[in-house]
């Protein structure tokens, strides 16, 4: 294997397991952040709905 194949195999493996994590990040922190905040909000206009109408 040559240095110019080591280096692009460097490369791409950096850039592949930079998408994988970030992949990963996505997946447990913020679609979960992202969701919970969504229902928490829809809650609090259905209460305050609720409210306004009684």
């Amino acid at each position: 294997m040559e240095i110019g194949q080591f280096l692009g195999f460097l490369v791409f493996m950096t850039i592949f397991s930079m998408g994988f994590w970030l992949m990963i990040f996505l997946l447990t922190f913020v679609v979960p952040y992202w969701l919970v905040g969504n229902i928490k909000e829809i809650f609090k206009y259905k209460k305050a709905d609720k409210k306004a109408k009684s």
